[in-house]
């Protein structure tokens, strides 16, 4: 750790010789969650990159269920989340606009199954711990059951994060478990508690993306920009130094460097070109599908447009 300390100090300190001192640039909330596929965003506050890129953004970790309350009331301009759950933002009445792909998980959210369960639709009457409704877990057990004839009328849900969930599971309770990284992989290394039955390797439908409320676009577009920039310079950043970058990721989810490089692996973080590819096609397909299972599970009561929850601008 005090090795982490003192490469994040010389860090900043190399930082801060460009740009102008912190009480001098505007200031920007973005809440999150300690999901691996943000960590390019601490990775930007850590090492002073958005700092450089003009703007002295504090990250606050707001569960996924109450971040739309924090951007509501004002206390955060923007946030990373689901593309699924824009859409349910914006049905619900919290504007808010996409302007930059994150991340693609790769196995790194998933279901965790007692060993003697052999496939999902042997959780007809079980018990499965997952977040709320209109969070990302509670999607991805959705649809991972309605793929396999089910439906979450069929099991009974535990209300549990994604980290006391799989804690919950490693000792032992609930029959089932959604989870993702970095707790996914303390399933991974219990196989006597249980396996991981399915993961987004099986079922491709979690992805990542970074936004801010249409007033604050509309207000601050450098500042956007900004933001922008600094995601796609921390992803270069990791691919020039992944060691060191992995430390100082980790340690801000209390991870050592080994643990949160194999945390990674099981995710994509998105490039400049990526991003294009993606809003170009990708996100409209998945958006439509999520939205029609939105609206079955009864989370939404009217489809919205999604082309207005995206901003491409910043990605050019």
């Amino acid at each position: 750790m005090r090795a982490v300390t003192s490469l994040i100090a010389g860090l900043l300190a190399v930082s801060a010789i460009a740009v102008a001192p912190a009480q001098d640039l505007p200031k920007v909330t973005v809440a999150m969650s300690g999901w691996t596929g943000f960590a390019p965003l601490s990775l930007a506050e850590k090492t002073g990159i958005f700092k450089k890129n003009g703007v002295d953004v504090t990250i606050k970790f707001i569960p996924q269920k109450d971040r739309h309350l924090a951007i509501a009331s004002g206390d955060v301009q923007c946030a990373a989340t689901t593309v699924e759950t824009w859409i349910l933002w914006n049905a619900n009445g919290v504007a808010t606009r996409q302007v930059v792909q994150l991340d693609k998980s790769y196995g790194a959210d998933g279901m965790v199954v007692r060993n003697n369960i052999a496939r999902i639709a042997d959780l007809k009457g079980k018990t499965v711990a997952a977040s709320a409704p209109g969070t990302a877990p509670y999607f991805t057990l959705a649809w991972m059951l309605k793929k396999n004839g089910l439906s979450v009328k069929d099991v009974t849900i535990a209300t549990l994060e994604p980290g006391p969930a799989a804690q919950a599971f490693i000792a032992g309770q609930n029959d089932a478990a959604m989870t993702y990284e970095p707790y996914l992989s303390g399933v991974r290394d219990k196989p006597e508690a249980g396996k991981i039955i399915a993961t987004t390797l099986d079922y491709p439908m979690v992805m990542d993306t970074f936004g801010c409320t249409p007033k604050f676009i509309q207000e601050s577009p450098k500042l956007v920009q900004g933001m922008v920039d600094s995601y796609f310079e921390a992803v270069e950043l990791i691919g020039r130094e992944p060691k060191k970058s992995f430390e100082i990721m980790g340690a801000v989810v209390k991870q050592t460097g080994e643990q949160f490089e194999k945390s990674q692996s099981y995710l994509r973080w998105q490039n400049r070109e990526a991003n294009r590819k993606f809003f170009a096609g990708e996100i409209q397909a998945f958006s439509k599908e999520a939205t029609d299972l939105l609206l079955e599970l009864g989370i939404i009561k009217t489809q919205p447009d999604v082309a207005s929850t995206i901003d491409t601008r910043f990605i050019k």
